[in-house]
């Protein structure tokens, strides 16, 4: 969007984290961990039905709709599974997501979202009107609608638009992608080591002519020449000790990588400080324990619940839309599901523990049987 001729700081902005994002592997690897984290699978629970069988129609109202959210229809596969890592996307590189809600010609439920590039939607008090503004080639359009959703991720009391996790790392990220050119053209510039044979011309013997000498000699290096160059991988060069053969590369060469090694370690570290992940979690392995990488992905995954609270808001917004329209008073609430079949074991024994816990309080008569009860049934 230009504004006054020139490109606007939001779009800029945005246009260069979705650059960074699809151009260098560490901040897409990032941007992809993130999304996938957070697009775990989830359900629809129905709230203040009054029957099992109003229960069932909501239910199957939500798949029905859960199955037609995605905006694409050509893709065969859309639904809630590919909309979900298209919306924390856009949510974790541009630091908001936005949308409208679609309905059918005859307005009898929802058709789908569609969503809009946040770049075009700016905050601010327009000819006596604060809110949000959706930039068009006639002018700026307030969104006021219903129908209009808007959700900023990590706000600010400036604005409240939200936040890139990316904002953080353009600078660092530039000398990350420097130190790999500076990389590339010096391992351009040493090339492959190469052998050198050095040969120490034979003595002349006495009464030997000149002549003589230099065919004698010139033989001698022709036959060391086509000795090495005939040498197969699995054969080792013979000859006198007048013949050395040695390595060319470049000196210190060991040393200079390692050091590069470490320089370009700090700068993904720095990177994914930013982004709030671990290298481990990226594909680097830096030595973690399992320990600190159980408690990192916890940490992480922490994280990702706080972020999926919020878009179960945005779901449950949708799903009580759709309720309504079709007339259901009941509404619904959205849960994630984070299970991890690898933690399942340790899961599995807390639970135990906890069982146990409270058969232990029941026994002591500490507890009733309706608390004991109503304690085991939080648990399942």
């Amino acid at each position: 969007i230009w504004r006054n001729g020139n490109l606007t700081p939001s779009k800029f902005r945005l246009e260069l984290f979705r650059f960074l994002r699809d151009n260098i592997p560490l901040l897409h690897a990032c941007i992809w961990t993130w999304s996938r984290l957070s697009s775990a699978p989830g359900r629809f629970e129905i709230l203040n039905a009054t029957s099992p069988s109003q229960n069932d129609q909501a239910m199957q109202v939500l798949e029905d709709l859960a199955q037609r959210i995605y905006p694409f229809q050509y893709h065969k596969m859309g639904g809630l599974e590919s909309f979900l890592p298209l919306f924390f996307s856009s949510l974790y590189t541009d630091g908001a997501f936005a949308g409208f809600v679609i309905l059918t010609p005859d307005m009898s439920g929802i058709e789908r979202f569609y969503p809009i590039d946040p770049s075009y939607i700016s905050a601010g008090d327009m000819d006596g009107h604060d809110g949000l503004f959706l930039e068009t080639e006639k002018g700026p359009v307030k969104l006021d609608g219903d129908d209009f959703y808007y959700f900023g991720l990590n706000n600010d009391i400036k604005q409240g638009l939200g936040k890139s996790i990316l904002s953080s790392v353009p600078f660092v990220s530039y000398i990350e992608q420097q130190l790999i050119d500076d990389m590339r053209r010096t391992a351009h510039n040493a090339g492959y080591h190469r052998l050198h044979v050095k040969i120490t011309p034979p003595e002349k013997l006495s009464g030997e002519s000149d002549e003589a000498y230099v065919n004698r000699v010139n033989e001698y290096f022709d036959d060391t020449v086509a000795m090495i160059r005939d040498c197969e991988p699995e054969d080792n060069p013979v000859t006198w000790d007048n013949v050395k053969v040695e390595y060319i590369g470049p000196s210190g060469a060991a040393a200079s990588g390692n050091a590069w090694f470490l320089s370009h370690r700090a700068m993904i570290e720095e990177i994914c400080a930013g982004t709030n992940l671990s290298p481990f979690m990226l594909g680097f392995s830096y030595g973690t324990t399992h320990n600190w990488a159980q408690f990192k992905f916890d940490l992480v995954m922490r994280q990702v619940i706080s972020v999926q609270r919020q878009t179960s808001r945005f779901l449950e917004w949708l799903g009580n839309i759709e309720l309504s329209i079709k007339g259901f008073g009941c509404r619904c609430r959205y849960h994630f599901d984070n299970t991890l079949s690898y933690l399942a074991s340790d899961r599995a024994e807390i639970e135990k523990t906890r069982v146990d816990n409270i058969i232990k309080l029941h026994s002591a008569g500490l507890v009733t049987r309706e608390k004991a009860e109503e304690a085991v049934a939080r648990l399942i």
